[in-house]
Formats: C-alpha cells, structure tokens, sequence
C-alpha cells in the first residue's frame, strides 16, 4: 500500500516550514507543506463572512440550532488550556478529502450534510435508518472538553457537544451476542476529492470498538464543537469520540453503525496491521514501530509534553484492560 514513510532525517510535520507556520490570531496564517502519514480517518455551504482565519468555521452548518449547550463539568482538563479553535478546525487529518492536514478545511465546501441519515443493522432490536435530528432530539446534548492525541503525536484539547455513545446503544437495543460495534464513515467520492485521488485504499473509511469500550461512560457522539455545529473538516454531522485512544479511532462523518458477535476488521489496521492493533490506547511505553509516543506536541502553544497513559483517562478506563 502507498504508505508514506518519513525518512530519518524529515522533523515532525509542525517543525517542517517550506512556506511558514501557524501563528497567532493576530498575525498572517500561511500554508504548512505537510509529509508523513495522515490518518482518518450541497446544502448550506455558503461562506460566512468575515476573515476565514478568524477562527469560525467557514461554511454554514445545518445543525448549528442545536448548540450551545450545557457544559458537563466532570470531563474538565483542567492542566491543559483549550486549543485554539482556528488551530483544531484548520489543521486535520482526514484522507478522504487530502492528505495535507491544512489543506482539509478548504476542500469540503462539495461535502454535503443535509439530509443525513444513519443506518443501523445487525444483532440489535432497532435496527433501521436513524435521521440526525432524530437522534439529537432523541438524547441529551451536553458539552464536553476531551485531550484529543493523534497517533502522530500531536494533541489538542477542544470542547466536544454531543450525546453518550451508550445512550444510543441502550436505546439500539443490542443482543447478548453482540460483543462488537462497527462504524463506517461516508462513501461520496464525488464530495470527497481524496477518495479518487487514493483509489488503492479500501474506502469507505471503517472502524469498531469492544461493546464494553462503546458503553465506556467517555465515548461520545459528536455533532458539535466550539458551541456550534461540528465543521465538515472535523468529521460533520456526527462522529464518534473515543479520547483514551488514538485519533484513529475516532471515526468522522458516520453514515452506518453494525452491532457484530465478531471483532470487526478496521481500516487502518487492514492497510498495516503491525501499526494499527485494533485496541489503539494511547500509550507512551509502547512505541509506533516508526516513532516514539513518549511525547506529544500541543497546537497552537506547540508545547511538547509528555504523553499520558490512556491520554489521562486512566480512572474511567483502565479496568477494561486488566
């Protein structure tokens, strides 16, 4: 498969400044070159108005009605200050529109969310197509800030809106035999330019979790961020977030969900099974096999620090791996 491999002598992707870096709010934004390996993982796209490296989004979310909402203080990260919100919607991974992180957000004007439904199948009692607004009015919405840790080692912190991914589940109804939960992300390769530009990776992007990982009272649905609705380029309209694991993991723009009796083959681990172990919990004592993951680098202050076990979720996870 065409994995790029950095050679030993090429910085980390935040070090590499052909054209210049991210800088403050205040001052010019230039395009960053971008190498290495990235990971994925219509209506309403006019252009607000405004200078687009002012931090809001760029085009119109459908769901923004729905936000903002409460904070749930009990997943506060209280060591780390929020990534600024130009940083962590004008810098991500997302393939199945360009493998250059900060040309992603410019590319998603085509991708349209509105309608958008679910599609639910497999060993559940509520198997069916779930219309979004369906679910956002179903359960209850709530804020909140997660560490969010790239496989890459770099990191954000940045204020979440959505629902309990075991609320859904709960409400699913998911057999006794169903130990697994699979999630497949949009397939529209004509709203996704990267899609046709990789034709060898086997899109559309999947991903899955243990049953006892989904109904982890941290996994969440998300489908806000910033106080408003979630940014194509984040992973618009809903998408999971795992924070203990990699960014990976945390599968964007999800079209279908499939309750399984058996662990799912994912996408990532199918393209390099050595690098991408199904379970994927942040771990500085466990090396990627081509960099180390003891350390992390903060966008926006560019900080490195060290990488937490679980990314700092220890007490809510660490039992499910004993």
């Amino acid at each position: 498969m065409l994995i790029k491999i950095p050679k030993g002598w090429q910085g980390k992707e935040w070090e590499v400044t052909p054209e210049g870096i991210y800088l403050s709010r205040r001052e010019l934004v230039k395009t960053l070159g971008l190498g290495g390996i990235g990971l994925s993982v219509g209506c309403g796209l006019s252009v607000t108005g405004g200078d687009p490296f002012n931090g809001v989004e760029q085009f119109v979310n459908p769901y923004d009605d729905y936000f903002p909402v409460v904070r749930n203080d009990r997943y506060e990260v209280n060591e780390r200050p929020l990534t600024d919100e130009i940083d962590a919607t004008q810098y991500n991974n997302f393939y199945e529109f360009s493998v250059q992180k900060t040309a992603v957000w410019q590319l998603v004007g085509e991708f349209r969310i509105e309608p958008w439904t679910i599609e639910v199948a497999g060993l559940c009692g509520r198997p069916g197509t779930y219309d979004i607004d369906d679910l956002l009015n179903r359960f209850e919405l709530e804020e909140r800030i997660y560490r969010h840790r790239c496989v890459e080692t770099w990191a954000m912190t940045v204020p979440w809106s959505g629902f309990a991914l075991r609320d859904l589940v709960s409400y699913l109804e998911p057999s006794s035999d169903a130990s697994y939960i699979r999630f497949v992300t949009a397939d529209a390769p004509t709203q996704m330019p990267g899609m046709t530009e990789r034709p060898e990776y086997p899109w559309p992007y999947y991903e899955g979790l243990r049953m006892d990982e989904a109904v982890n009272e941290l996994s969440f649905m998300a489908a806000g961020l910033y106080g408003r609705g979630i940014p194509r380029q984040n992973g618009a309209p809903l998408r999971l977030v795992v924070p203990w694991k990699y960014g990976y993991k945390s599968i964007k723009s999800i079209v279908r969900i499939e309750f399984l009796d058996q662990e799912p083959a994912t996408f990532w681990s199918d393209l390099a099974p050595s690098e991408y172990p199904f379970i994927s919990n942040v771990d500085p004592d466990v090396p990627h096999p081509r960099w180390s993951q003891a350390t992390e680098t903060l966008l926006t202050s560019r900080e490195e620090v060290d990488t937490l076990k679980y990314n700092g979720y220890g007490e809510f996870v660490a039992d499910l791996y004993e």
